[in-house]
């Protein structure tokens, strides 16, 4: 029998929809050590990072079914954002906290287990050009899964 694709994707765009439809903030946490996750640094926190993906407060917002990629400001400065569909642990309103975590699926913990978590990128410092490269991380950290923290 042929393995089965994730399904985290389709959920993903299914509550994004779901969210938007009934005009609340949706908000995902990413686990900001998984490779090619790349987000602004000095807002990561134990790990992760809460990003709000609303239409109205970011541009691009591109959902595929192995990242998802939009520009955002981060203190005023608009930077790049990509988070592979492996970094996405929940989505869920601001206004009720209204969503799901995400189960660990097989394809993601094979694709994070053969990744070298020492080439890890994300972006240290405030971008100024689109065309900069965002630098590595100084320090290996440990990938964590499974830990969800609810920021009101």
């Amino acid at each position: 029998m042929k393995a089965m694709t994730p399904n985290r994707p389709y959920l993903l765009q299914a509550y994004y929809d779901w969210l938007m439809d009934n005009d609340l903030t949706p908000h995902v946490v990413v686990d900001a050590y998984v490779p090619g996750t790349q987000v602004p640094q000095q807002y990561v926190k134990d790990g992760q990072i809460v990003l709000n993906i609303a239409s109205t407060a970011v541009g691009n917002l591109q959902i595929g079914h192995d990242f998802i990629e939009f520009n955002a400001r981060f203190g005023g400065v608009p930077q790049q954002v990509v988070l592979p569909m492996a970094a996405i642990v929940a989505i869920y309103a601001r206004e009720n906290g209204a969503g799901t975590v995400f189960d660990a699926e097989e394809a993601y913990q094979d694709e994070i287990a053969s990744s070298d978590t020492s080439s890890l990128s994300v972006v240290d410092e405030a971008v100024d050009k689109q065309d900069s490269e965002p630098t590595q991380a100084s320090e290996e950290k440990p990938v964590k899964r499974g830990h969800l923290t609810l920021v009101k």
